[in-house]
């Protein structure tokens, strides 16, 4: 406590600088020890730190109907930690509370869905459970393409992040198991990860007897693409599925402005699915 004293016997506003040198999880923390801090850690001085460089320009993007109102810096910190709808409501922004690091989810409609514009493959409605306008769900195909792309400089640098496509699976799908998807990021002419994923409900109380009766023919079909994790897909805290596609990590150099791919692909089983709803793709920091 001797050392909070010392601190906090110095000026409000050099309190609150070396406060923004912390953290917002840190600072959050200090207001809790001491009293002493409940003022300073109210300061624009520090919230502002916490905030992104582009800030206003993502708060300048927010939907007309529901704009970010806010009376202090950090206040507009924790509205953002809460997500908001940016560039015409076609993607979700959001801040990591503990860190402030930046991430997105981009919509169903931000992503390049191969026949997704086809009506007879892909239809485009909205539902209660997402955030977004519309999500894409899937008739029939018999190849299946998802690729979602993000400028590198609009994420946090020096940060490692991972790519998760955000789904879930209708009451009648069929043939979306029956090959692992192969799943990559790239950006240009690099390929950063590559892996294959199985898109199967974890709640699927059938899987044991599909094993049973398919394992032969699964395996048969596992041969034709790339060995893999097999990665599987998990419940999510709002309802949705995911699956993660891979990661990549974001230098602090952005005077190239690199472009990062993620890519999901089901086009060797030639055999026809469908009942994939798809949300978007969420690109968020991972540890």
């Amino acid at each position: 406590m001797g050392g909070c004293s010392n601190i906090t016997s110095l000026p409000e506003d050099c309190v609150s600088r070396i406060l923004s040198l912390t953290s917002p999880q840190d600072v959050c923390r200090m207001s809790v020890v001491s009293k002493d801090f409940r003022i300073p850690v109210e300061s624009n001085v520090v919230w502002d730190k916490f905030l992104p460089s582009d800030c206003w320009v993502i708060v300048s993007s927010t939907t007309c109907t529901n704009p970010v109102k806010f009376a202090s810096k950090k206040e507009l910190f924790f509205l953002l930690c809460n997500s908001i709808l940016v560039d015409g409501g076609y993607k979700a922004f959001a801040l990591e509370k503990s860190s402030g690091r930046k991430s997105y989810i981009l919509s169903a409609r931000e992503l390049s869905i191969l026949h997704g514009d086809v009506e007879r493959n892909w239809t485009w409605k909205s539902i209660q459970e997402s955030r977004f306008p519309e999500v894409a769900e899937l008739i029939t195909v018999d190849r299946l393409e998802i690729h979602g792309r993000i400028k590198a400089h609009t994420l946090s640098p020096n940060t490692k992040y991972g790519a998760y496509l955000v789904f879930k699976i209708s009451d009648n799908s069929f043939g979306l198991d029956s090959i692992p998807w192969e799943v990559s990021i790239s950006s240009g002419d690099r390929i950063l990860t590559t892996n294959t994923a199985c898109l199967r409900d974890p709640d699927d109380k059938n899987r044991a007897l599909k094993g049973l009766f398919y394992g032969n023919r699964a395996q048969m079909m596992k041969e034709r693409v790339h060995k893999g994790d097999e990665k599987e897909a998990r419940k999510r805290g709002d309802g949705w599925l995911e699956m993660e596609v891979g990661e990549f990590f974001v230098a602090c150099d952005h005077e190239i402005d690199e472009e990062i791919e993620m890519s999901l692909m089901e086009v060797k089983g030639y055999q026809l699915k469908g009942g994939l709803i798809v949300e978007g793709i969420e690109v968020r920091p991972k540890d």
